[in-house]
């Protein structure tokens, strides 16, 4: 039985970011963020490797620096904001492999499907900030497939190309904030 004391990390939402990818016409990429998310993370101690992370993303902040292409990703052709508000992630393991790397696997939820995902976490530290906080950051990537989240939009130019691409990228950057 454990005697370590749980604590919370919350994700300080000034110093992080949410970050896609997809390819365009298969040639070039597109990016993406959303602009407003929330999670922790409870640890044994500081261990993260006992640790459990919770992370939700408003589907209604997605933002591609283009209006309209926003308003489409928000549609039923994609995320169906209306339906299905957030994207959600929860881990179930943590293996540390390195030093500053970590596999987390977890469920990630996008509309009603839940997949089980593993991502990349590289550990940047624990430090305190000029404030007395003190703060551990996270740099997570990963890949999933569109198509089996149900973001299933297929188009296809006069030409034959297809319009996007089935991998989504990820790059989420974190820095979370010690509790109490």
């Amino acid at each position: 039985m454990s005697t370590l004391v749980k604590t919370t990390w919350a994700i300080d939402p000034t110093h992080s970011e949410v970050e896609f990818k997809i390819k365009h016409l298969v040639i070039s990429t597109v990016k993406g963020i959303f602009k407003e998310f929330t999670g922790s993370v409870d640890v044994e101690g500081d261990d993260f490797t006992t640790a459990e992370f919770h992370f939700d993303a408003n589907v209604d902040s997605i933002f591609t620096n283009q209006t309209d292409r926003d308003g489409h990703l928000k549609s039923g052709d994609f995320f169906d904001v209306a339906n299905f508000p957030k994207i959600s992630f929860v881990s179930n393991q943590v293996t540390k492999k390195s030093d500053d790397t970590y596999v987390i696997a977890g469920e990630f939820t996008i509309k009603d499907v839940t997949k089980t995902v593993e991502l990349k976490a590289e550990f940047g530290g624990i430090a305190t900030d000029p404030y007395g906080n003190v703060k551990a950051g996270f740099e997570i990537t990963g890949v999933i497939n569109r198509k089996e989240f149900g973001l299933t939009f297929h188009a296809v130019t006069e030409t034959g190309n297809i319009v996007l691409g089935d991998e989504i990228k990820l790059n989420v950057n974190l820095q979370f904030v010690k509790q109490g």
